[in-house]
């Protein structure tokens, strides 16, 4: 096989009649010239250059080679030209895995803007949970995940928090709840609430808090869907912990510091995988949306 630098040095020398303006042309020793012109006459069995004087001149195999060298090296120039320029085009499929209250209430200004400004790439998107988006990433199936942020780091995974994402504790307007002046953990434990399910970092947020007093939520039902939540609160089923986005004049929020947590929701992505130039876009975008 071809030594892609010994055919460059071998056009240089070729062009320059000379192994010393040849080593200061391509930035190496005269040593380092003449080794590589021996292996390739070695390689390919002929010899290329006659010395005479300091000058040298190309043999009959030299100058058929030379017009076949040079092909190649332009070949080579085209190849590095036609991969820059791909680089430099935000192109090609991006899988995103977002959750449905993060794609909902968080992506539709940056999914709208990244569609308008690179009309060339083609974004797939997969709407899922928080914990389903986190594992695609982490098995490779997805590039990133717009997610509530695990409290647990991983090594593997890269996490960029866009949003504060504040939870407050809400219950609906005739809840008896809400005749307390003051309310302690001890009170609310005593009332059913309806909470996501058990493996989602919301979830383990609240029982964390509850945990910390010796307590545990009496947890009427579980569902991930934070606007089913919302409805259920509002209904009478419970007590909640919902972000600030979905609390309307259907809920009380409760005046409950220790539970007025916060979530970070953000952008995660495998550190050993490399990022397209369509996910450093998107991850962009969402820096700026944040702003």
């Amino acid at each position: 096989m071809l030594d892609i630098a010994e055919l460059l040095t071998f056009i240089k020398v070729a062009e320059t009649h000379s192994f010393s303006d040849a080593a200061a042309r391509l930035f190496v020793t005269q040593p380092a010239i003449s080794k590589r012109i021996a292996a390739l006459e070695s390689n390919l069995g002929v010899k290329l250059f006659d010395r005479i004087g300091r000058q040298v001149q190309l043999t009959e195999a030299g100058i058929r080679l030379l017009p076949k060298a040079r092909k190649m090296a332009e070949d080579l120039e085209d190849i590095k030209r036609s991969m820059t320029l791909q680089m430099e085009d935000v192109s090609g499929e991006l899988r995103l895995s977002t959750s449905h209250h993060v794609g909902l209430h968080r992506l539709p200004d940056s999914l709208k803007r990244f569609q308008q400004d690179y009309p060339s790439a083609q974004l797939e998107i997969e709407f899922t949970q928080s914990e389903e988006a986190y594992q695609h990433v982490l098995k490779g199936h997805a590039e990133l995940a717009v997610i509530t942020l695990s409290n647990k780091e991983n090594s593997l995974l890269e996490s960029i928090p866009i949003w504060s994402d504040p939870l407050t504790c809400v219950v609906s307007k005739d809840h008896p709840l809400t005749h307390l002046a003051q309310i302690s953990l001890v009170d609310l434990a005593q009332y059913p609430c309806v909470l996501p399910n058990k493996n989602t970092f919301t979830r383990q947020i609240a029982e964390q808090v509850f945990g910390k007093q010796g307590l545990k939520p009496q947890v009427r039902m579980n569902t991930n869907n934070l606007e089913t939540l919302a409805m259920l609160v509002s209904i009478g089923w419970g007590w909640s912990l919902l972000p600030s986005t979905l609390v309307d004049d259907r809920l009380t929020v409760l005046n409950f510091p220790e539970l007025n947590v916060e979530r970070k929701l953000g952008v995660l992505h495998h550190k050993h995988k490399t990022l397209s130039r369509a996910a450093n876009a998107f991850i962009s975008l969402l820096k700026q949306a944040s702003h």
